[in-house]
């Protein structure tokens, strides 16, 4: 049995902006200590959420490195270092394995694509390079490309390949997974919605956008079915499926900015080319932020 990175729910942390675009770090470290004060059970920085498809590698490591040194210890911090062109993968995670980071999480490629064939020569030439943990990130809707249960399983057998970030929806394929590779790789959700079925699948927690504005609530969604409080945890799951569904009403991550924003974070506008959440789509996210007394 493979050691889990962490267990719960793990914040796919923001990148707060300046309004000039650059990274706000005193901003992005005060986040980071609100998260562990609100028991986030791990970071995971620089992934979609954070926006580090629009940084430059010295920006992107930089980034990286303040949330090691920011957190210190007191918690994982996973890093993505993702790429469609594997030497750049690599590349970008060996130096984030010498920054001190807890794991790694490595996307599918994207754009150009590839083959299941071509999927395991990427993820295993990366884990190869790199001696800390590796985690899967699925997410066919972003990158065209699934990894399926049965490339899981070949992957599973690498030593270094520890888990996945399943954000492909498909429920079947979570069940599919986990029956194939039981213990060989841990699931964490990749969608807010789907915790807790995840859960009931064998998942061992989730990272999550929502965990930006809830990190107590969506911790404790977890630990109330880890300590066998299943109702409970369902019906926090139910209390806050509107709000889920809110913070995807635009491209991630328009509206968990623009919700951070709203609780009085200076997470600034996102990157171009996405652009700031439209007045109608805002209503919809303060209701929805309303309807679970975050407003």
């Amino acid at each position: 049995m493979k050691k889990t990175v962490f267990t719960g729910a793990g914040v796919a942390i923001i990148t707060p902006m300046n309004a000039d675009g650059s990274i706000n770090y005193p901003e992005l470290g005060r986040i980071i200590e609100d998260q562990i004060a609100n028991h986030t059970d791990a970071i995971i920085i620089c992934g979609t959420t954070g926006e580090a498809s629009t940084m430059p590698d010295g920006e992107h490591l930089q980034c990286i490195e303040y949330a090691v040194k920011k957190v210190a210890g007191r918690i994982p911090v996973i890093a993505g270092t993702g790429s469609n062109d594997t030497r750049h993968a690599i590349e970008l995670s060996t130096k984030a394995e010498k920054l001190g980071v807890d794991a790694i999480l490595q996307v599918t490629p994207y754009y150009n694509k590839t083959s299941q064939a071509g999927l395991i020569r990427h993820f295993t030439a990366v884990a190869d390079a790199v001696s800390v943990p590796v985690m899967l990130y699925n997410v066919p809707g972003r990158t065209g490309v699934n990894i399926t249960p049965a490339t899981c399983k070949i992957l599973s057998q690498h030593p270094n390949i520890v888990a996945i970030k399943e954000a492909s929806g498909n429920i079947n394929q979570v069940a599919e997974i986990h029956a194939l590779c039981k213990d060989d790789l841990t699931i964490y959700s990749g969608c807010d919605e789907q915790i807790v079925p995840v859960l009931s699948l064998g998942g061992k927690g989730v990272i999550s956008v929502l965990s930006n504005i809830a990190p107590q609530q969506t911790h404790d969604l977890c630990q109330l079915w880890f300590d066998g409080k299943v109702k409970e945890s369902l019906q926090m799951q139910m209390d806050f499926l509107d709000l889920c569904k809110a913070l995807f009403c635009d491209v991630n991550p328009i509206p968990v900015k623009a919700a951070m924003n709203l609780l009085g974070y200076q997470a600034g506008s996102c990157r171009l080319p996405l652009i700031d959440l439209s007045e109608e789509n805002t209503a919809i996210l303060k209701k929805a932020m309303q309807e679970v007394n975050l407003l």
